[in-house]
């Protein structure tokens, strides 16, 4: 299915298939393709209307059953962390973090692998090679960074991310797992706070949210989150405030979610 718009991008969907965050619902996805001239300006525009990068494609959940992925961002000037996240910061006070370009490396990859074994030894990434674990890390027609942190001279933790002219988009972050007693992925998404104010983006972007959804949790311990929903950001409620989402009558026509795009101007 193909929609041609004004702007460059043509947008498509993918055929449905097993959802990973709801065991009984099945995904699709809206997508177009970043290999174009203003791929960065699309990028920015998109992400804001809840589109995420994976290499050179930007998608959106557009699932016939439910509308529940909603993407979520911290608003980094309001953000305040608990005791527990203070906490963790401290534990992580020694840690060495360098800024990349994105290029993939062996001490990269070995991490990665480490990571999925023990975390997600069942998930789509788990038969990754270095090939495309390099794709995944170096195809990036925008400004991206690969964040490295070093527990002395060994890599413990690495966050992909994106740029944008509003703030910082983590795409992918693996840590070590025997570091477990670090919380190293709290951390981490603390870090990215703690850069985008460095450098005075107002946004951290983590991804996509789920109601009830166990593997999406851990993104309500952050302050100042907020959720695409209807076309407008907002801040997170209660999970059973969104039961709404997930009934089947409540999803827009694809042809209706495109006509719904804002798209940049040339």
């Amino acid at each position: 299915m193909r929609h041609t718009l004004p702007f460059a991008p043509q947008f498509y969907v993918t055929a449905p298939q097993s959802c990973p965050y709801l065991d009984d619902r099945q995904e699709r996805k809206l997508f177009t393709s970043l290999q174009i001239d203003d791929a960065q300006i699309l990028n920015d525009k998109l992400s804001k209307q809840g589109f995420r990068r994976s290499q050179n494609v930007l998608y959106r959940p557009s699932c016939v059953e439910c509308a529940a992925c909603m993407s979520a961002r911290i608003r980094v000037d309001d953000f305040k962390p608990t005791t527990t996240q203070r906490r963790i910061e401290r534990k992580n006070s020694g840690l060495e973090r360098f800024m990349r370009s994105p290029w993939a490396t062996e001490e990269q990859y070995d991490l990665f692998k480490t990571y999925l074994s023990h975390r997600h030894s069942n998930g789509g990434m788990a038969d990754m090679d270095v090939f495309e674990f390099a794709a995944m890390i170096e195809e990036t027609p925008i400004k991206t960074r690969v964040i490295e942190y070093y527990d002395g001279d060994k890599l413990i933790a690495c966050c992909l991310t994106d740029v944008l002219d509003d703030g910082l988009s983590l795409v992918y972050s693996f840590f070590d797992p025997s570091y477990e007693k670090l919380s190293l992925g709290t951390y981490v998404i603390l870090n990215q706070i703690a850069l985008a104010r460095e450098i005075g983006l107002p946004y951290v972007y983590l991804g996509y949210w789920v109601p009830g959804s166990r593997k999406m949790g851990y993104k309500r311990k952050f302050s100042a989150l907020e959720i695409f929903q209807v076309n407008q950001w907002t801040p997170l409620k209660e999970d059973d405030s969104y039961s709404n989402e997930l009934h089947p009558m409540n999803t827009l026509p694809i042809a209706e979610q495109v006509a719904n795009l804002s798209l940049p101007s040339r």
